[in-house]
């Protein structure tokens, strides 16, 4: 990917037209945007033209833009994290990804300032919640156990709220709910010892929407292969979940 990313960057220093040229190689429509040409749009542009991509109407100049936000904050605007925030709760969902995106791109730089913030998050609105779990949620930025361990409180903090929750059939709900059926997996496969105790409790809840994110982890190949080394199914973790 290294090396399509500086490409990009390289064809993007001599283009005369960006907002063509992004549309051009966006690939979209289609199943799958163009990532690297994103990441290379987020890493060459000034922050004054990723903060203008961010508000387009374009979605994809939207998602280039909202990624390179997250540059942006690593580089001292931390102004910008309330306008990142505010982006999470975007109709487009390339956009709320593009969130996440950023947040990571924060944390490459400082993870304790993306965690602090990411952190505060989970009182937010769903998909909020979402851009938070989504955000801290990715192996490269959890090599550190203590950074693990604030990323699963992180994710304590949002499970919690699932059950009973009123507003379960909305769309928001849902999304948040799909990335927990993920999330949860990537940080027990960063500190299992730290993980499989911590995610032991959501399997004894009867609670059918935590089941669900339950059994969604377990189909991990991550977590697969970390159970198959440890105790969590005789402990009762196993697939044993209501709902």
């Amino acid at each position: 990917m290294g090396a399509r990313v500086d490409f990009y960057r390289a064809a993007i220093r001599e283009v005369d037209d960006l907002e063509g040229y992004l549309a051009a190689h966006s690939n979209l429509p289609g199943p799958r945007g163009n990532l690297e040409l994103a990441q290379a749009a987020a890493e060459e542009l000034d922050i004054g033209v990723l903060e203008l991509l961010a508000r387009s109407e374009d979605e994809f100049e939207a998602f280039c833009g909202v990624v390179g936000l997250g540059r942006a904050i690593a580089e001292g605007r931390r102004d910008l994290v309330a306008v990142l925030r505010a982006y999470a709760e975007d109709e487009r969902w390339r956009v709320r990804e593009a969130v996440a995106m950023a947040l990571q791109r924060w944390g490459d730089a400082d993870l304790g300032a993306m965690l602090d913030e990411a952190t505060t998050w989970t009182a937010g609105s769903r998909l909020e919640q979402r851009a938070a779990a989504a955000g801290t949620c990715e192996p490269r930025l959890l090599r550190d156990p203590a950074n693990v361990r604030r990323v699963l409180a992180l994710l304590d903090a949002i499970t919690v709220m699932l059950p009973g929750a009123a507003d379960r059939r909305t769309d928001a709900y849902r999304t948040l709910r799909q990335a927990l059926g993920y999330c949860w997996s990537v940080a027990i496969a960063a500190s299992p010892v730290d993980g499989l105790p911590a995610f032991a409790r959501w399997r004894r809840s009867p609670d059918p929407d935590v089941g669900w994110v339950v059994r969604e982890n377990l189909k991990k190949a991550r977590l697969r292969r970390v159970l198959a080394g440890s105790s969590f199914a005789d402990q009762g973790g196993g697939t044993r979940t209501a709902g």
